[in-house]
């Protein structure tokens, strides 16, 4: 069995696979992985990798160092089952690599717009060849509603749950209605300019953060909430 884990800028995913089948899902904090004693103790791992966005603490170095198993630290000379056209190969988010080999892992031959909206939101594109050619990253919902709050004097900071019209007929309407469906508008151009040129695309959708899109695109759209620790995963076993 695989152990998966995936640091975020906000949470850490730990999963396990037996082969290519998810098993379970844990969240927990991206500075100590207190859990990993119990999963030894409850599944007969053989191997795992770790993808991180953040610099890796020194409890989390400590803990990996005690596994009975090895574990891959994925970084940008570690080898994938994909060709990275990224200029700054060593700059890349792991987790964007990881969406984008999982995506065309489970989708071969076709070209594809990877949407992970979490802290940040990013874009990546990866043909039907699988030549991953980079993308876009933009903020994510809460950071916008955050700095809407923290770089005005008098915007309130609010949540995202609630109301939501086209036209916000008070301030935290407004805010909200600004923020939810600026994203969906600039989620909707991205995949509208890439099916200029790609009419067969098909768009992933994952991350933490839900958006709705209007009928004729939901038939292209594949919602997966696991796409990076499936990518990992894919990963891993490539290594194999």
């Amino acid at each position: 069995m695989n152990l998966i884990i995936d640091i975020g800028n906000s949470v850490a995913k730990i999963a396990i696979f037996d082969k290519e089948k998810l098993l379970e899902v844990f969240r927990g904090s991206n500075h100590s992985l207190d859990c990993l004693p119990m999963l030894c103790h409850k599944y007969n791992i053989k191997k795992g990798i770790i993808a991180s966005v953040i610099t890796l603490s020194n409890t989390i170095r400590k803990q990996l160092s005690e596994l009975p198993f090895p574990v891959i630290e994925l970084n940008h000379e570690t080898p994938v089952p994909i060709a990275n056209l990224y200029e700054t190969p060593h700059t890349l988010g792991m987790d964007r690599l990881a969406a984008v080999v999982a995506a065309n892992h489970l989708q071969p031959n076709r070209d594809i717009l990877v949407i992970d909206a979490g802290t940040c939101i990013t874009y990546d594109f990866i043909d039907r060849s699988g030549r991953y050619h980079g993308g876009s990253i933009s903020p994510g919902m809460r950071m916008r509603f955050k700095a809407l709050n923290i770089f005005t004097d008098k915007l309130p900071k609010i949540s995202p749950k609630g109301e939501k019209p086209l036209y916000g007929q008070s301030t935290e309407t407004a805010i909200r209605s600004g923020v939810i469906h600026g994203i969906e508008y600039e989620m909707s151009g991205y995949i509208h300019q890439l099916l200029k040129n790609y009419p067969e695309l098909l768009v992933f959708l994952t991350g933490g953060d839900e958006f709705s899109f209007d009928t004729k695109l939901k038939s292209i759209i594949f919602a997966d909430r696991f796409l990076v620790l499936k990518g990992l995963n894919r990963i891993l076993e490539y290594n194999d």
